[in-house]
């Protein structure tokens, strides 16, 4: 009785993501379906950039922002956190007339390093901008990146328009964590129910083109200053301001690369556990929910007999199925939807260790800062 209860209820719960969550794991919404006209005027926009040791991708990154073909004003702000390895002096020797390279100022009590960052360099571009260009230091765009984020804002009146940017997908760890890391964020924040006037509020911090006034209106970057999550909050703060567009994309694609399980355990242990607002209670529930939407299919495909095998099987069944359109996005074999249970079971993994180190201090790590207690 008890598999029977359990096959049925992941069942359930998967016919309900399929077919009641807002197609999350279509990958509908993309940055090239549904253009409209290019705008009369182009307005300013300034780019903003924080990097704190990124000589290994600050030259490609920034090569490609000063490379746009933006037929407005356009400037690029990178504001050097700190960094260690001649960033700032990397960016320099491009040699743009559309670049400055801006020294930042020591970290601020109450802030995460980021946004930090993101504050000062959103402050010297001024008044003048309609909009800001939020993007990372290891973030590469095609050359007509821009020119579609401000068609899209202009004609659409966006608070934000936000590309989830392609991940890098090539050693074995990215092949089987990097698809899912999407598929995941889509669950959570299904692109459908953001892209809505009356949705959620999300975004993706790889690629944000924010309209200036609306974030004026909702507080500027301090009012999110200590957030782990910053996009995502960002996203929402805006989205009280006016409507957000969320997409996929193929022009905007992240150049770190994750060489093997232990990067890509850090990266998703960073702000795991402050997904769950630091709460034990959240955690466990998590834990046990994941168990049953990802563990119980296979465990009853495999282990169970009758009618909870077979509610097992197409439990598993559906939940491979939703994983194809995001593996056809990354042009990954469809078999690696069949191993999403063993996937889900390392971001659980990860989710706990994120949770660990909270506990010891060390929560929100990233280039020697443990940002976790700002974050709370």
């Amino acid at each position: 009785m008890t598999e029977l209860i359990l096959g049925g209820l992941s069942l359930a719960i998967w016919l309900g993501l399929i077919f009641a969550h807002h197609g999350f794991w279509l990958t509908r919404e993309r940055d090239t379906l549904g253009m409209p006209a290019e705008p009369a005027v182009w307005p300013d926009v300034v780019a903003v950039v924080p990097a704190r040791d990124e000589a290994d991708v600050i030259a490609r990154s920034i090569g490609s922002l000063v490379a746009q073909d933006y037929p407005g004003r356009f400037r690029v702000i990178l504001v050097d956190d700190s960094s260690s390895d001649g960033t700032g002096d990397i960016a320099r020797a491009l040699g743009s007339d559309r670049l400055e390279v801006l020294t930042g100022a020591p970290l601020a009590k109450g802030w995460t390093g980021k946004l930090w960052a993101v504050s000062q360099g959103a402050a010297r571009a001024g008044a003048s901008p309609a909009y800001l260009w939020l993007t990372d230091a290891d973030i590469e765009h095609a050359p007509d990146t821009l020119r579609m984020l401000v068609t899209r804002g202009e004609a659409g009146r966006l608070a934000l328009v936000t590309l989830m940017a392609k991940l890098r997908c090539e050693g074995l760890a990215e092949r089987m964590l990097v698809p899912a890391f999407v598929f995941f964020f889509q669950m959570l924040y299904p692109f459908g129910r953001v892209n809505r006037p009356t949705g959620q509020g999300a975004a993706a911090g790889g690629c944000m083109l924010v309209r200036r006034e609306a974030l004026e209106a909702a507080g500027g970057i301090a009012a999110i200053r200590g957030a782990l999550i910053d996009d995502c909050t960002l996203g929402a703060l805006l989205k009280k301001q006016g409507p957000v567009w969320l997409g996929l994309t193929d022009r905007s694609r992240s150049i770190r690369p994750y060489d093997g399980f232990e990067p890509i355990a850090a990266m998703i242990s960073r702000s795991a556990y402050a997904q769950l607002h630091y709460s034990p209670v959240l955690l466990a529930g998590t834990i046990v929910g994941l168990a049953l939407v990802y563990g119980v299919p296979p465990a009853l495909a495999l282990f169970g007999h009758g009618l909870p095998r077979g509610l097992g099987l197409a439990a598993w069944g559906l939940m491979a199925l939703s994983f194809q359109p995001m593996l056809r996005f990354y042009r990954r074999s469809p078999l690696w939807g069949l191993a999403l249970p063993v996937i889900a079971a390392f971001y659980a993994g990860c989710t706990v260790l994120s949770a660990w180190q909270h506990g010891r201090g060390r929560g929100g790590m990233w280039k020697g800062r443990a940002q976790a207690a700002t974050g709370t």
